[in-house]
């Protein structure tokens, strides 16, 4: 394949079907922080037992990384694709019908493990379809673009729970996922040539060379020398750095944190929701080119946007009072930006990776932002049930939950905002 070659029809098309596949994943995924209030009445559970349900799901997905990356090296996208669709179809049936909240757990779980199979095998499709200077730019569409599926989750699921029931909403749900593995089935390829992707074509070399089968490896030896190589870690580390903060506002408590700590409408909770996504597409492609044209710049880019995603935090965490909507907006912006940031680190792992070891490795990386964001959840739902003792939970509960005593002054008790500090005096520190 010509590095400079535009890509052809098929490869759109095959792409195409990947990423509205991913698309429903996030849905999937996103499912339930769109319905986390819906959630807490209809089984009435506590703010840290609603977390579990959403740091279960995560725990699934890292854990099932890697596995599903060294069968992906194996098996091919497609069929791990499809398969990962009918699993989160069949997740969202069981939570559609779920009246205890083992059940729930338990298509959460399926969810997880199902979404797990999807990013990391879209991704893996790029390198067989587009030419090598065009996979950067590819992987941050396909990131931007599947993150569609979080308005999808913010609009049409948050009315369909309120006009339809819970049932509906989800068996819905359900019915979609079963069409996207029928999408990827039909229309999908691992590759321009029939079966299995060749990990050595992905490499594209040169025209002239016939390309060279890939080392047949154990799983033990390919998972060692993934776990040796720096830029599979630095890799890993960027997107551990960059997502976790939206992760954390758009699977579990950013919804929550705009209607009940910040007294906004879920209107405009769904509203903010729906800017972070329109950011992260807006703001993936300008990324992916970034990258592509100067990639000796990639590491400072990604700490400049950590920096910058950590001073939106302190904007919403420290002044006194609900923010205005203004800020809220910049807020989600500049957490959105991580989305695509985060993505930066496979371009950083695909340059030092054999390509036969290429699934087991992006699935490595994958994992960064998900373990710090499960973590990061739990914990906001443990202290959100510590602070608030089953009263309302308010804005000042949500800064000490997120921030670790964000705006909290001298020991106001739970329930009331604290006093507004002297002037002069230092911030609390915020732990993000």
């Amino acid at each position: 394949m010509n590095p400079s070659s535009p890509p052809g029809a098929r490869a759109l098309t095959v792409w195409g079907a990947a990423v509205a596949a991913y698309a429903i994943a996030v849905l999937n995924r996103s499912s339930l922080g769109v319905a986390g209030l819906e959630t807490a009445s209809r089984f009435s559970v506590s703010a840290s037992v609603l977390a579990s349900l959403a740091v279960a799901q995560l725990v699934v997905y890292a854990a099932f990384q890697i596995p599903v990356g060294v069968l992906l090296d194996r098996l091919g996208p497609r069929r791990i694709i499809a398969g990962g669709a009918f699993l989160m179809a069949a997740g969202q049936l069981v939570v559609a019908t779920a009246t205890v909240v083992p059940a729930v757990l338990l298509g959460r779980m399926f969810i997880g493990a199902g979404d797990a199979m999807t990013f990391v095998c879209v991704i893996r499709l790029i390198p067989a379809w587009f030419p090598q200077r065009r996979v950067p730019l590819m992987t941050q569409l396909t990131g931007s673009i599947g993150q569609l599926g979080q308005v999808l989750a913010a609009v049409p699921l948050v009315a369909a729970l309120q006009g339809f029931g819970w049932a509906a909403a989800f068996g819905g749900l359900a019915a979609v996922g079963l069409l996207a593995a029928i999408l990827v089935v039909v229309v999908v390829r691992d590759s321009p040539v029939s079966g299995p992707v060749d990990p050595a074509a992905t490499v594209s070399p040169p025209a002239a060379t016939a390309p060279t089968p890939a080392p047949r490896e154990s799983i033990g030896v390919g998972l060692r020398a993934v776990a040796r190589e720096p830029g599979a870690w630095l890799g890993f580390w960027v997107h551990f750095l960059s997502a976790f903060s939206t992760n954390v506002v758009v699977l579990l408590w950013g919804f929550s944190f705009f209607v009940e700590g910040q007294g906004r409408s879920t209107a405009e909770a769904s509203a903010l929701l729906t800017l972070n996504v329109v950011a992260a597409v807006v703001a993936g492609p300008l990324l992916g080119e970034a990258s592509a044209r100067h990639p000796e710049r990639r590491t400072r880019t990604v700490l400049a946007i950590a920096g910058a995603i950590g001073v939106a935090w302190l904007l919403v965490l420290v002044p006194p009072g609900p923010r205005p909507l203004a800020v809220l907006a910049i807020f989600v912006v500049t957490v959105a930006v991580g989305g695509p940031t985060s993505l930066v680190g496979f371009d950083v792992a695909r340059q030092c990776t054999p390509a036969h070891r290429l699934g087991a490795t992006t699935g490595f990386v994958n994992t960064g932002s998900f373990v710090a964001a499960l973590s990061t959840m739990l914990a906001i739902g443990v202290v959100l049930d510590h602070v608030a003792q089953g009263a309302t939970r308010d804005l000042d509960a949500y800064r000490q939950a997120v921030g670790g005593g964000a705006g909290r002054g001298g020991g106001a008790p739970p329930g009331r905002l604290a006093a507004p500090r002297p002037r002069g005096a230092p911030h609390p520190e915020v732990r993000l």
